[in-house]
């Protein structure tokens, strides 16, 4: 599903840039969005536009192990799942309890003279169904990235990730995403650069000429 400017608009391109800036902006504010979960949880922090950034490459991930998953689809609904918080802000578990969010207008609003906005809206309510296969991928993504938080949290001594581990595994819908699930659990954070077999942390690289 391609994202043709030019094709879907009925506006010149003076006015579709126009709308496009506007909405740049607006999505922009998602990199000042803090995801307000971390505050319970007691350590921690991201913006919605860091999380929907690992979403999506988590997204890709999976998609590229599901034969006939649409991967473009995928990445889509990754990055846009989480638009409507430029309007209304980060609800954590907590919070919806008590504040009912409409997703359906906050989107609506935002992509409403956007060439392209039908799609947009049209994928959210893919995502947000969770009935085809590339929405449960996406979904498994969205709560892969909070996996991978908590366990990066649960390795630095937060006792409280581990029972927040434990819900979130619950909400993965896929074989793909529970596999990769249980490698992240498996996995230290640290592992990809700390290498403890090596006597790099002590002698450093074998050219010391730069040593003063």
């Amino acid at each position: 599903m391609a994202l043709d400017f030019w094709r879907l608009a009925p506006y010149s391109l003076t006015m579709m840039n126009k709308a496009a800036a506007r909405f740049l902006f607006e999505v922009g504010m998602l990199k000042k969005t803090p995801r307000t979960g971390y505050r319970f949880l007691g350590s921690g922090e991201e913006s919605v536009a860091e999380h929907s950034f690992r979403t999506a490459v988590i997204g890709y991930v999976l998609a590229s192990a599901v034969p006939g998953a649409d991967g473009h689809r995928v990445v889509l609904m990754c990055l846009m799942h989480d638009f409507h918080e430029a309007r209304t802000d980060d609800h954590n578990y907590v919070y919806k309890r008590y504040v009912k969010v409409d997703e359906v207008r906050a989107v609506g609003d935002m992509v409403e003279n956007l060439p392209f906005g039908g799609q947009i809206e049209t994928l959210t309510h893919e995502f947000n169904a969770a009935e085809t296969l590339e929405a449960r991928l996406s979904k498994d993504a969205d709560q892969l990235d909070l996996i991978l938080s908590l366990k990066e949290q649960q390795d630095l001594g937060n006792p409280y990730a581990k029972e927040w581990l434990a819900f979130a595994l619950k909400r993965l819908l896929t074989d793909s995403g529970k596999q990769l699930a249980s490698e992240i659990l498996g996995t230290d954070s640290t592992e990809w650069w700390f290498d403890r077999q090596t006597d790099w942390w002590v002698n450093g690289p074998d050219d010391q000429s730069h040593k003063g």
